[in-house]
């Protein structure tokens, strides 16, 4: 068996136990022992002392995503949609936010399977999860430490660069980086489309776009469009079995604070006691707010966000993804939707 072919056997098996940890599945992975497990099972219930965003619900939830992802047979069809040779020996530095957990498994995923090194440069916000899942990974086959290489300090001695972070980041990045191959990422959102024909199943589906992460992730929803004269108590019903969000403290500051500037400002809002809702012609909302804008042809719509793209990571509902899919993405589905297995393909 070629060493890529190995590696992608044991992904589908730390998947295994991934979903296993994600409470996905009941099915003990007998690859690892009941203390390796327990260990990372106890980190999961409770990082949120060291994060508070990062909730055993949502640290879940992040892991029966990536779960989704490590299924061999699409692991190797999405391996095999490139040409990579056997060892290309490159040292790929990844840098990686916090907004959501394990938020840059897919670039490290990227350059495992593309048969690169990978030095991963962690933020102190998100830095326990990812070396215990590798901790299991590595149990698989020891030699897998040569292969991801955990940075402490400034990073030194790589061959390419792939960085996620803020706009104001981003600069220090592209200029930082400059002399090598680069993926440089910055601020983004998503949106939805809401059609008249749209079903309260629908709506309720899209809660999940707007709160999964408490809204922090690049792909939740921060603005929908909605038909002129829809009924926006329809949404505030749909979505109400969300209202919980708001006994997070985090979340209700943010929420507190917003309404707060608001009232004072004298802005109109509605208010349904755990998000707001504001019509809005700007893209990004602040956390615990969501903006709308109505529209009367979707053309409207299309053109809005044309003129925005490159500030919206994706579009849910209507001619997008489906509602309630938007933090469900698949292999192929690059942030920025820059090929990064394209950009590692290119190195060798």
């Amino acid at each position: 068996m070629k060493s890529s072919e190995k590696l992608v056997v044991d992904l589908s098996i730390l998947g295994k136990a991934v979903k296993y940890l994600s409470g996905e599945s009941d099915e003990f992975p007998k690859e690892f022992t009941e203390t390796e497990l327990s260990k990372a099972q106890e980190l999961v219930e409770q990082v949120h002392v060291f994060n508070s965003w990062f909730t055993p619900e949502m640290v879940k939830k992040s892991l029966s995503g990536i779960g989704y992802l490590l299924n061999e047979s699409e692991l190797i069809k999405w391996q095999n949609s490139y040409s990579f040779q056997e060892d290309p020996e490159k040292k790929v530095a990844i840098i990686m936010a916090s907004n959501v957990p394990l938020v840059g498994f897919h670039d490290l995923l990227s350059v495992l399977v593309s048969g690169n090194k990978a030095l991963v440069k962690m933020s102190k916000d998100d830095d326990r999860l990812l070396p215990a899942l590798m901790d299991l990974f590595f149990h698989l086959d020891p030699s897998y430490k040569n292969r991801i290489e955990f940075a402490q300090g400034e990073l030194k001695e790589f061959d390419a660069v792939i960085a996620t972070g803020s706009d104001n980041t981003s600069r220090y990045f592209k200029e930082y980086f400059s002399s090598y191959p680069n993926i440089i990422r910055k601020n983004r959102t998503s949106v939805a489309v809401l059609d008249s024909s749209i079903s309260d199943e629908e709506i309720k589906l899209f809660a999940d776009d707007i709160f999964d992460y408490f809204g922090l992730g690049c792909r939740n929803v921060g603005k929908c469009f909605i038909p002129k004269g829809f009924d926006l108590d329809r949404l505030f019903q749909a979505i109400y079995h969300k209202s919980d969000v708001i006994n997070h403290n985090k979340y209700a500051n943010n929420y507190d604070y917003n309404r707060a500037i608001h009232l004072m400002n004298q802005e109109e809002m509605l208010d349904n006691g755990f998000i707001l809702l504001k019509k809005s012609e700007d893209l990004f909302s602040p956390l615990g707010m969501l903006f709308y804008q109505e529209y009367e042809d979707l053309k409207e719509v299309e053109d809005y966000i044309d003129q925005h793209k490159e500030k919206i990571q994706i579009v849910i509902g209507k001619k997008g993804i489906p509602f309630g899919q938007g933090q469900k993405p698949g292999l192929f589905d690059y942030a920025d939707d820059v090929d990064v297995m394209k950009f590692l393909e290119q190195l060798s």
